[in-house]
């Protein structure tokens, strides 16, 4: 238990940052699935529209240290290949 009222407020502080980051990290996964519905879906538009709002969130997500700048380009990467092939695929 903290007995310094600067260790009481670093407890508070780190209470109000993990709930801060578990926002972003849920709200990173609820983009990846838009993502991924739209994929299994075969709608190119919607997925790269998507894709799009991911890509802002993950760099959001990256500079305030959520998760590494590499999981972010290797994410991104896996998504947009994916995307790219409804695109080349004829349309069913």
């Amino acid at each position: 238990m903290a007995n310094t009222a600067s260790a009481k407020k670093r407890i508070r502080q780190i209470e109000k940052r993990t709930m801060r980051n578990r926002a972003r990290r849920s709200r990173l996964r609820t983009f990846a699935k838009k993502v991924e519905k739209a994929i299994a879906a075969g709608s190119a538009h919607e997925a790269r529209s998507a894709l799009r709002v991911m890509t802002s969130e993950l760099m959001r997500a990256a500079s305030k240290g959520i998760i590494h700048r590499n999981v972010v380009a290797r994410k991104l990467a896996r998504l947009s290949r994916r995307v790219k092939a409804l695109d080349i695929a004829p349309a069913s």
